[in-house]
């Protein structure tokens, strides 16, 4: 006898509700051990295999490669004798590659989404109405592209049960652009996504991007896939947050050399590179317990204040694309746990091995532009956070000091910090403060700290 179960699209992280299938590595007909890869997704954070949670046979396969499936929907049959083998027992749980005997949701929300719903229960989802699913990237299309919902209701959509995709939402915009403008749906809000931005204030204007003409000698670079989707981000971001950034210049003299100091002893003894990032990071923390108000999220006209400190790190990928792997609970780290956390999250991003947990459930975020050479610089926020620290190069600069015997002109190394934060629930002293904060702990930094 012999059972067939359903392979799932697994979450891959906070408010992802979809995600692309890359390739298929096996086909119908191949036999399948347990945690064998059958497949590789992409999201807009993270590439990624999902394995068999059975050995089995993979009988069916329910979707074709570069199609957006939604988190929860099964995506493959597995057919496994009546004596095989699950990694997973409990049906219904949605982990990557769930056994599962129920019906999917096509419905699924996001952990935000699912967070926030009691809270917000006079507050529709946009997302759905009716028995309509609509994915983020729809909604998020529609948004910039000034669609209204009504118009959406009415599209034909060629995804499973008439879901609207991105081929579809995309080919009404181009044939829209050709179509005369109807001036009474003018006065219809356009879609808000409430992944983001479950908001009910009114809706910002939304600009159409210029058409660039071409020149001689010009050349056309598409962009990859993941380049498009941190544009996408990048632009929600500046509409959903009111941006503010704030700046302050610390001296680092005692970190810069206490660490000259000490990292030969520290990589001999722990094994590691002790590089500025974890110092930074360290500072980050103590201030974040200093102003609490820094370390949430907004939902609506709700805030949601965050219990864990998990702090993202700006980090490169091989392409060139920037990536945020996350520390967990950095609170509860010292220095060196801090050195081997940024260190082993920095290697996994050079060499594309980060998994899906490492880069979701961040509350803050640090990105250090003096990377580039760059003094400062003004971040974006990483929705659903609320502020992004940048630290600009450090430099030797001429400073005045002031001493008992009066002022002197000192050689100091002297470093610029910059916090952009959501005006909406941080205001300038919030910010201004925190910012000042973390700088007087680097400032304060202890030349004969002993770790």
């Amino acid at each position: 006898m012999s059972t067939q179960i359903e392979l799932i699209m697994p979450k891959m992280g906070e408010s992802i509700a979809e995600a692309t299938i890359l390739k298929w590595l096996k086909k119908e007909g191949d036999t399948i051990d347990i945690d064998e890869a059958v497949l590789e997704i992409a999201t807009d954070k993270v590439d990624s295999e999902v394995p068999s949670p059975v050995a089995g046979t993979l009988t069916k396969l329910l979707f074709a490669e570069n199609d957006v499936v939604s988190v929860g929907k099964a995506i493959a049959i597995i057919e496994i004798a009546g004596n095989g083998k699950a990694a997973q027992s409990n049906a219904g749980t949605d982990v990557a590659g769930t056994v599962t005997s129920q019906p999917v949701d096509d419905r699924h929300q996001s952990p935000v989404v699912a967070a926030t719903q009691a809270a917000n229960n006079d507050n529709q989802d946009n997302k759905q109405t009716g028995d309509r699913f609509y994915s983020p990237l729809v909604l998020n299309i529609a948004r910039s592209e000034g669609i209204s919902m009504s118009d959406l209701e009415t599209l034909n959509g060629t995804g499973q049960n008439g879901r609207v995709t991105k081929k579809d939402i995309l080919a009404h915009v181009q044939n829209k652009g050709n179509q005369p403008v109807d001036v009474e749906t003018k006065d219809e809000a356009p879609v808000v996504s409430t992944i983001i931005n479950n908001t009910t204030s009114s809706p910002a204007v939304q600009h159409k991007a210029p058409e660039v003409q071409t020149q001689a000698g010009d050349e056309i670079i598409e962009m990859d896939r993941m380049r498009k989707l941190i544009a996408d981000h990048m632009v929600m971001s500046l509409q959903v947050s009111p941006h503010v950034t704030s700046f302050v210049e610390a001296d680092v003299t005692n970190l810069v050399m206490w660490r000259e100091k000490n990292k030969k002893d520290f990589e001999k003894r722990e094994g590691e590179k002790i590089t500025f990032t974890p110092i930074f990071i360290e500072a980050v923390v103590k201030a974040i317990k200093d102003f609490p108000n820094i370390n949430v999220s907004v939902s609506g006209d709700k805030i949601i204040k965050r219990k864990a400190i998990n702090i993202g790190m700006a980090a490169a990928l091989p392409s060139g694309n920037l990536i945020v792997p996350v520390i967990k609970n950095a609170d509860n780290m010292n220095l060196i746990g801090l050195t081997k956390s940024v260190n082993s999250l920095a290697n996994r991003a050079r060499t594309n091995t980060l998994k899906p947990d490492d880069i979701q459930g961040g509350t803050f975020t640090l990105t250090n532009v003096g990377t580039f050479g760059n003094v400062m610089g003004t971040p974006i926020i990483n929705q659903p956070q609320v502020a992004i620290l940048a630290v600009g190069a450090i430099k030797k600069k001429p400073v005045v000091l002031e001493t008992l015997a009066g002022d002197v002109i000192a050689i100091r190394h002297m470093m610029f910090l910059s916090l952009s934060y959501d005006h909406r629930v941080v205001d300038g002293m919030l910010g201004g403060s925190f910012l000042r904060k973390v700088a007087d702990y680097l400032e304060a930094f202890e030349l004969d700290r002993v770790l």
